[in-house]
């Protein structure tokens, strides 16, 4: 692929709208890390936060070209993908209680850049196989990403505020992504293409699965505290 080519900008609107699809949970990750933090401090917090966690992915998404190589590594991190999914809104009957809201810029910044880590798989993934092993792509594309992630948080912050069912919007996104990412996975694109109303079952029973599984949980967390607070 030559640099600034018509394949190289193709690849690069590609890339960008892969993050613009999948910004979402880390938007909502950078969000609840600094909800608590004074408004002056937020923004150094999700500035640096997210500067820390673009390092990181920049590093995994190199890694990452190399591996794309190893069969079966989409279905792998669609399956993560999917257990991400569902620790969003159970975690949400326990005030996501794995993506604690800081006391202080720096431990707000290192929440924000474990929790991105933990939970930029998805991204790295669809952007290093978006990239066709092109390195200079990827680090333009995850530089791109970084204001779409900053100002994602920081509507989040004052979104969830006011429509708390946003957090399922979340879930169905990053379910239908992993289950696409399964799909797409080569050792079953033959399968999938020959039975192509099988994939949209798939995708409809995971999508589903998630987001009343996640609700269940959400619901007998809330009951269980509930039950507590009568006793005390």
């Amino acid at each position: 692929m030559e640099l600034f080519s018509a394949v190289f900008w193709l690849a690069l609107v590609k890339i960008v709208f892969i993050d613009l699809m999948l910004a979402g949970d880390n938007a909502i990750v950078i969000g609840l890390a600094a909800r608590n933090l004074h408004p002056s401090v937020q923004k150094k917090a999700i500035l640096y936060g997210t500067a820390g966690a673009l390092v990181i992915r920049i590093v995994a998404t190199v890694v990452v070209l190399w591996l794309l190589k190893v069969p079966w590594l989409l279905l792998v991190g669609g399956v993560l993908l999917i257990w991400i999914a569902y620790k969003l809104l159970a975690d949400q009957g326990e005030e996501h209680s794995d993506v604690k809201a800081g006391s202080s810029l720096w431990v707000a910044v290192r929440t924000i850049v474990i929790a991105d880590a933990a939970m930029g798989l998805d991204n790295v993934i669809a952007v290093a196989g978006a990239a066709e092993q092109h390195l200079v792509l990827v680090i333009i594309g995850l530089l791109i990403s970084v204001p779409i992630i900053v100002w994602g948080s920081t509507l989040f912050i004052k979104l969830i505020n006011h429509f708390p069912w946003i957090i399922y919007l979340g879930a169905i996104v990053l379910g239908y992504t992993a289950s696409h990412m399964i799909t797409e996975e080569r050792r079953l694109v033959p399968f999938f293409t020959e039975h192509p109303a099988l994939r949209i079952l798939f995708i409809v029973l995971v999508v589903a699965g998630v987001v009343f599984a996640g609700y269940r949980k959400r619901s007998s967390s809330r009951q269980g505290g509930e039950h507590q607070r009568s006793y005390s």
